[in-house]
């Protein structure tokens, strides 16, 4: 286990809550995610390589405890929404990830970069993952924006930074209810370390505190897939009940126009009938007429 230290002022909210804490990593490969697990756990636990090959490949749980006794657990992921990997890698992996957290995950870390602007790319990925895990991930979610060291002034640079950021992001944020914290994990100043974690810490006690305590579980992931399945069926069968009204209907059209066709032969027929004596007569006159006339011309 790796060790890291904080500082110790204004530890009166952290030190609330020292049960073990589970956090999971997620973003784009190259946002920063493996270096910002290393600055938390205070060693260099995961491979993190300034590079857009792919690093991580499969999900990794290090540990470390704080000088205060509190065991963070961090789980690092693959990049799970790059377009090499298939949707059913993904989520085989997101189910591996929640069997590593056996306790559950008490906040989900959203890495960033301000060093890139935040694309489409970025937007997809975020809406992909609460699809994946449901809205109610978005209430254990906290945006940690890496690139920190690019901000100095910190705080009141990031405001600005945020400020100016695309309508796409102040959306994400807002579903993450604006919880985020910057962090420059170029630093190698053991003060800003440890005031950047336990920063970070207080946000994701707020978050545990916000769920009542209760972690995100392999079983509410169940849970959602079982929704997910419910409503897929109910889509289904809305779909169906839509295609039965219509082919209802369409039968119905057709037995009113096959009995327009029958009341229009019916009354041909009727008028045939009603006409046909007469016709009948009129050419038997005709003949009558038509007879003597030859006669005389002959």
């Amino acid at each position: 286990m790796g060790g890291s230290s904080m500082i110790s002022s204004d530890l009166d909210f952290t030190r609330k809550y020292i049960g073990e804490r589970t956090l999971l990593l997620v973003g784009r490969t190259g946002d920063g995610k493996s270096a910002t697990g290393n600055s938390i756990l205070g060693t260099k636990a995961f491979r993190s390589m300034h590079s857009s090959a792919v690093v991580t490949t499969i999900c990794q749980l290090q540990s470390t405890r704080l000088d205060d006794g509190q065991i963070l657990n961090v789980i690092d992921t693959p990049g799970l929404f790059d377009i090499s990997h298939h949707s059913d890698f993904v989520i085989k992996e997101l189910v591996n990830c929640l069997d590593l957290a056996k306790d559950g995950i008490h906040a989900v870390l959203l890495i960033l970069s301000v060093r890139t602007r935040f694309s489409r790319e970025d937007e997809a990925t975020v809406q992909i993952f609460l699809e994946l895990f449901g809205s109610k991930i978005s209430d254990y979610m906290i945006v940690v924006f890496t690139g920190g060291d690019e901000l100095e002034g910190s705080d009141e640079i990031l405001v600005q930074y945020l400020d100016c950021c695309p309508e796409p992001l102040k959306e994400t944020l807002v579903k993450c209810g604006n919880r985020q914290v910057l962090f420059d994990n170029k630093t190698e100043d053991p003060l800003k370390k440890a005031e950047q974690l336990r920063n970070l810490l207080v946000h994701v006690n707020l978050v545990v505190e916000k769920n009542g305590g209760k972690p995100y579980t392999l079983g509410l992931f169940e849970e959602l897939k079982v929704e997910l399945k419910l409503r897929d069926l109910r889509h289904l069968e809305a779909e169906l009940e839509k295609e039965h009204v219509a082919r209802l209907e369409a039968e119905q059209n057709a037995e009113a126009t096959l009995m327009n066709l029958e009341d229009m032969c019916l009354t041909w027929r009727q008028r045939f009938v009603r006409q046909f004596p007469r016709v009948t007569s009129e050419k038997r006159q005709a003949r009558k007429l038509i007879v003597p006339s030859m006669c005389s011309i002959l």
